[in-house]
């Protein structure tokens, strides 16, 4: 009977450990831009914003596992922020000249439009429009590509984030 259990402990531990290196699914990506979307508005909307843009990071990318590439949309002088520390100061404006902190608008709400969502086992690649909503109902058409992989927890990360705004004759 002790092996009996041990044996199902052992086969549960496996299928948790399976379930989190598990393929990521199209929901799971929609999830984590909707979480995406509101953790942007929080951080304009935070009396600490600073703290709130590196709590974003940590969830949503994927710094801590790898390479990430980050081209993000109000950057032409340094076009890429290839670290955690150059992605806080895009979203919170500190050490780079160019940034005025694009997540401090604020902004009251982001919605995505996926072109579509590709997925390829333990990674995914989404691309499409997404819509930042400002103070006045305004909404801003930014065109991004992002790519995601889970981390050993299974959580969804951003490995790959390129955005911009759409081009205009």
């Amino acid at each position: 009977m002790k092996r009996l259990a041990a044996i199902s402990l052992v086969v549960a531990s496996l299928a948790s450990i399976n379930a989190n290196a598990g393929p990521i699914s199209t929901v799971e990506v929609e999830a984590a831009q909707k979480g995406w979307g509101e953790g942007i508005v929080k951080i304009g909307q935070s009396k600490d914003p600073r703290k709130a843009a590196i709590q974003h990071l940590e969830r949503f990318y994927a710094f801590d596992y790898g390479q990430v590439l980050f081209k993000p949309t109000l950057a032409s002088v340094d076009q890429f922020r290839g670290t955690k520390k150059e992605a806080l100061s895009y979203f919170v404006g500190q050490d780079l000249a160019e940034d005025k902190g694009f997540a401090l608008a604020p902004y009251v709400k982001v919605r995505w439009e996926n072109e579509g969502i590709i997925t390829d086992g333990d990674s995914a690649i989404s691309m499409g429009n997404y819509y930042f909503t400002n103070k006045k109902g305004e909404e801003i058409k930014v065109e991004y590509s992002f790519a995601y992989i889970k981390d050993k927890e299974g959580n969804v990360k951003i490995n790959l984030h390129h955005s911009s705004l759409p081009f205009k004759l």
